[in-house]
């Protein structure tokens, strides 16, 4: 029997697990309820298994039967603060929370990728790391992970690292994409306050309000990224949240607004880190107000090993057709922590089309919106690309 139909017939499993996953979904580091799930999906398997002293993660080691190297498998576990609205029977119970971004089925997917690879453990030349990793989502936990040894579970370098990503729109389903390069951006966080003078909104002379400048500065950042960045190394700045004052004739002391910053290049990155802070800093002086600019640097953009990318993409094709795989033009515009894992060790991340069966990929809800919906039918594809990659690399490396 091969791989992929071995998967076929793990797949009512994976739904299972997904689907239970779905409906309890977990913010941030500490995950217990899916770290139980995953525990107990993993029973039986002939696994070395370490938890997260920190964060509720799971560390799993499967040692292959002959001598060989390393790879690791990446699955992100946590949900979203969004309130679902997918409509679907097994729509999160969990108020204020669902998987909008498809964890679940990251999840679901590496312990598919794991019972696929243990029941051929005999025949694997080496060993594989499966990352079951909570806090992907603005917590950073794959350098927790990184912190607590993740990358050392095997006892030997890592050869090669590989994570699946699903998509909920724009990638048809079953569909796999990916690149060398520069595969997401980098994200940061700008949070600016400017500080005035409050007073009577009749008599703004008489106070320094900080609102005008606040606006001049967004529109200002707008204008600096489309003329100090070549457009072909893009940088995209959006100010998604704005609040100043508590009533319409009063002039407030302070406006303070939030900004998301995603970057495609090292270069791009690093002239934005020292030149916002900057531009926000000299326009508040030259009102004679003051402005604190807050960067926090938060992922780096993932960067996929070129040699890595075409090994993981020419085996997608040979698993599901020449269609079912290609060279993504551009970089996605999310970003991911597991770019800490692919500055350690060389790697690449993959796209997997998760649109439901009928609908369209270009009008269908994104990540990350209370309407998104991820087709299950995906999840045994999602398992044996894993096994596949992580099977096929250890006997490259083998062979090298």
């Amino acid at each position: 029997m091969s791989l992929i139909e071995r998967a076929q017939e793990l797949q009512p499993d994976l739904v299972r697990l997904r689907r239970s996953l779905h409906r309890e979904p977990e913010l941030g580091l500490v995950l217990p309820r899916t770290q139980e799930k995953v525990l107990t999906a993993l029973e039986g398997l002939p696994l070395e298994i370490t938890l997260g002293r920190d964060l509720s993660s799971v560390t799993a080691v499967l040692r292959g039967g002959r001598e060989g190297g390393a790879v690791l498998l990446r699955g992100d576990m946590d949900a979203l603060p969004v309130t679902e609205r997918s409509g679907v029977d097994y729509a999160s119970r969990t108020p204020g929370a669902m998987h909008a971004c498809g964890h679940d089925l990251h999840t679901a997917g590496l312990v598919g990728a794991a019972t696929l690879l243990a029941e051929r453990r005999e025949s694997l030349r080496g060993d594989v790391v499966f990352m079951f990793q909570p806090g992907e989502e603005g917590h950073n936990g794959a350098s927790a992970m990184i912190a607590e040894g993740v990358l050392d579970a095997a006892g030997k370098p890592l050869d090669a690292a590989y994570a699946l990503h699903v998509a909920a729109n724009r990638l048809p389903g079953g569909v796999v994409a990916t690149r060398p390069g520069t595969v997401t951006s980098a994200s940061d966080t700008l949070t600016v306050t400017v500080r005035g003078r409050g007073g009577h909104g009749s008599s703004p002379c008489s106070a320094l309000d900080p609102v005008p400048v606040a606006c001049e500065i967004v529109t200002a950042i707008q204008t600096w990224v489309t003329r100090r960045f070549d457009i072909f190394d893009p940088v995209v700045v959006t100010v998604g949240s704005f609040h100043a004052g508590t009533q319409a004739n009063v002039i407030p002391e302070t406006a303070e607004f939030r900004a998301t910053v995603r970057s495609y290049s090292e270069a791009a990155h690093e002239r934005l880190i020292e030149g916002l802070p900057r531009l926000v800093r000299r326009i508040a002086a030259a009102h004679g107000a003051e402005a604190e600019a807050d960067y926090a640097v938060m992922y780096p953009v993932t960067v996929n090993e070129p040699g890595e990318a075409a090994f993981a993409l020419g085996t997608a094709r040979e698993l599901f057709g020449p269609a079912q795989a290609f060279q993504a033009p551009d970089p996605a515009n999310g970003s991911e922590d597991f770019a800490f894992v692919l500055r350690h060790t060389p790697g690449a991340m993959l796209l997997v089309g998760a649109v439901p069966e009928g609908v369209d990929a270009d009008t269908a809800p994104m990540n990350h919106a209370p309407e998104a919906v991820f087709d299950d039918r995906v999840l045994h594809r999602q398992a044996a690309l894993l096994a596949t990659l992580a099977e096929r690399r250890l006997a490259l490396g083998a062979a090298a």
